[in-house]
């Protein structure tokens, strides 16, 4: 039996993988035209990408428990858990890493959006999820997407960090 939404978790799983591989051909772009790679860059790249995994993972996890023939409210508490509560500790984590990596904290409107409304929206979609109301299907899908948006907000805020990087001396 199909989950619910299955369609949109594939087609969320789609776009995710391409603009994985997106966000690191930029990256690569960027270093063939001779600009050499800041830990900045590395960092930043290794985070999209990673979370970027996660998250296929987290729309992949539903279609896969129904396959076991599970009941809709225990495929969605399980995949509310099993993706949610790693998810968060990841993006909880994000400002120590970035600052352990590089030297650096994030931008405060990427702690606003990516970390502190990404970590909001999973703990209410874990709570609504729990908590057994009707649309638990909808939460879930909808704290999906809202991660996914604020990852690829951050993704634009750091590419223009990254663009605004000066290029290193070399021969001329």
């Amino acid at each position: 039996m199909e989950v619910r939404g299955a369609a949109l978790f594939y087609t969320l799983a789609t776009l995710m993988v391409t603009f994985a591989g997106f966000s690191a051909i930029l990256l690569i772009i960027r270093q063939s035209v001779g600009a050499k790679l800041s830990p900045l860059d590395r960092f930043l790249t290794r985070t999209v990408v990673g979370h970027l995994f996660v998250l296929t993972a987290g729309t992949l996890l539903p279609p896969l428990l129904g396959l076991y023939d599970m009941p809709d409210q225990w495929i969605w508490k399980a995949s509310a858990l099993l993706f949610g509560l790693p998810y968060l500790a990841l993006l909880l984590t994000f400002p120590r890493r970035r600052v352990a990596a590089t030297g650096k904290a994030p931008p405060l409107i990427v702690s606003a959006t990516f970390v502190a409304l990404g970590a909001a929206v999973l703990v209410a979609m874990i709570v609504y999820v729990l908590g057994n109301f009707q649309y638990g299907a909808a939460a879930y899908a909808t704290a999906l997407i809202i991660n996914l948006l604020t990852l690829a907000f951050s993704f634009v805020v750091a590419l223009e960090v990254i663009l605004g990087q000066e290029a290193p001396a070399g021969p001329a």
